[in-house]
């Protein structure tokens, strides 16, 4: 029994400050009053001293490996100029060994405007392998030692000559990165992301796996962990064209995911239907899949009763996998597609006849709202990359209103665990007309997420339902709605408690005590 709060379950009769848990369902919700007929049975009771308490959030697109082992290498996501960033490379390679992995740099923060090249990093790294990640994870820089690795990477389409890789190039780099941690730093890499996820108060993970990105043999480590401890739920699609099977194999629910038709803006390879607004004349980014290829994945996985899904971010990029949505919908028929709930990732540039075209077509929306927070407005990297183009991206509102399905995640390590903050990212879009009301936010990051995983009764608090919640301390009054004041000077909430269903998965320490 928890008792003396704030219960999140607008489903409830009045306002309820208690909830009453059975085994690994909610068996009762209401007032304090009523409580008072639960607590000589209870084995445990807690006294919320005021405290909130919501379901779990789900994040409903990470990388979990790629999360961990970026905590254990050197963030350089705080540097402020390029000699910044690699003076905190220097000092990582002199406390460090083996292979050094760095990320989150962004050069449209530095007065140099430009990423550091090979040489320069190796200055700062000497003779060690170094693969650094830029923020968005669509382009990187090696140290020779790396390259040297893969000789192959400077025949490979996106080898830039200065250590700067994307494309096929970056997704070799990738993959040796890959090949170069062992199983145990996986295994720990894994467990370090799904305990953060859990003190977030993360309930369920959207793991999105792909050739390029990862390797299939993570899926039996989340496997393994999620078996052996109290974990986050997590639910694996694996992005390979065409690989059903593989996916079946993973015990994954889709061939989707990060199966990418595009890169993304701050490295140039989101593809776009006109040239980068700061880019040599021409620049445009880079197409990967077309529409036929998308057409016959999308059956492929229909008639398999897998999801299908893609990464797409462009304007042009995201009316490819139109069209090939629309093309299978004639030949699959449009009650088998909207069974489906199929996926598209990020959809960051979307015309409005290709929002309404989601919605036809039953396609969930899985999106970034923190992706407009850190780079969205009129200053920011959107606008330095596409000019006034900048200004349609991410509409959230709009995909709503036209009945778009939308489920929020963080493409973690791109962003980090921080769902209350992309409830704010969205209740506050740089663009006023995209706003989502705090619920409407609240529940795209909630039952959002447990629906694109086509579990349609989970991500509420009611009697019968799955015990999964998370207990929070909030800083001030609830809203109308019952959900804390996420305005932009507001304190978000701390997570202090998280359950799946019943069973503890985090817990702050002496929080409930």
């Amino acid at each position: 029994m928890l008792h003396q709060g704030s219960v999140y379950a607008p489903a409830s009769q009045s306002a309820a400050t208690a909830i009453c848990i059975e085994g690994s369902v909610v068996s009762w919700i209401g007032d304090d009053s009523g409580a008072t007929h639960y607590l000589d049975g209870a084995d445990e009771i807690v006294d919320l001293h005021g405290r909130l308490v919501t379901p779990a959030f789900v994040d409903a697109h990470a990388h979990l490996a790629q999360t961990g082992l970026a905590a254990d290498g050197v963030d350089l996501s705080p540097a402020a100029s390029l000699p910044d960033a690699l003076d905190r490379l220097s000092q990582h390679a002199r406390r460090s060994d083996g292979l050094i992995l760095g990320h989150g740099w962004d050069e449209t923060h530095w007065p140099e405007s430009r990423p550091f090249s090979a040489a320069e990093v190796d200055r700062a790294v000497g003779d060690r392998p170094a693969y650094l990640g830029r923020v968005d994870v669509h382009s990187a820089v090696l140290s020779s030692a790396f390259a040297a690795k893969a000789p192959e990477l400077t025949r490979l389409p996106g080898w830039g000559g200065d250590g700067r890789v994307e494309r096929a190039a970056h997704h070799r780099a990738r993959d040796l990165a890959n090949s170069l941690t062992s199983h145990g730093q996986r295994r720990h890499a894994i467990e370090l992301a799904l305990c953060s996820a859990a003190a977030s108060g993360i309930g369920a993970v959207h793991e999105l796996g792909a050739p390029h990105l990862s390797r299939p043999g993570d899926f039996r480590l989340v496997a393994e962990l999620t078996a052996s401890r109290p974990l986050p739920t997590v639910f694996g699609y694996w992005g390979e064209l065409g690989g059903v099977e593989s996916a079946r194999e993973l015990g994954c629910l889709g061939a989707a995911g990060d199966l990418c038709v595009d890169g993304a803006i701050g490295s140039r390879t989101a593809a776009l239907s006109s040239p980068y607004a700061d880019a040599d004349p021409g620049t445009s980014g880079h197409l990967y899949l077309t529409a036929q290829q998308v057409c016959d994945h999308v059956l492929t996985c229909t008639r398999a009763g897998l999801q299908a899904g893609f990464h797409a971010i462009g304007d042009r990029s995201v009316a490819t996998v139109v069209a090939g949505l629309r093309a299978a919908a004639r030949v699959a028929g449009l009650p088998a597609m909207a069974a489906a709930r199929h996926r598209l990732e990020h959809v960051e540039m979307i015309s409005p006849p290709d929002i309404a075209e989601l919605a036809r077509l039953g396609v969930v929306a899985s999106v970034q709202p923190m992706f407009d927070a850190w780079w969205g407005g009129k200053t920011g990297l959107y606008a330095k990359r596409l000019g006034d183009r900048a200004g349609s991206m991410n509409p959230f509102a709009s995909m709503q209103r036209a009945g778009v399905a939308l489920a929020f995640g963080s493409d973690t390590p791109v962003t980090p665990f921080d769902p209350w903050g992309g409830v704010r990212a969205a209740a506050w879009h740089h663009a006023e007309t995209e706003r989502l009301t705090v619920q409407a936010a609240f529940e795209a990051h909630t039952t959002g997420g447990w629906r694109a995983a086509r579990r349609d009764h989970a991500g509420v608090l009611a009697p019968g339902a799955d015990a999964t919640y998370a207990v929070w301390e909030t800083a001030g009054d609830a809203g109308p709605s019952g959900l804390p004041d996420l305005s932009a000077d507001a304190t978000l909430p701390c997570c202090v408690r998280t359950v799946v269903d019943g069973r503890q998965i985090f817990e702050l320490e002496g929080a409930l005590q």
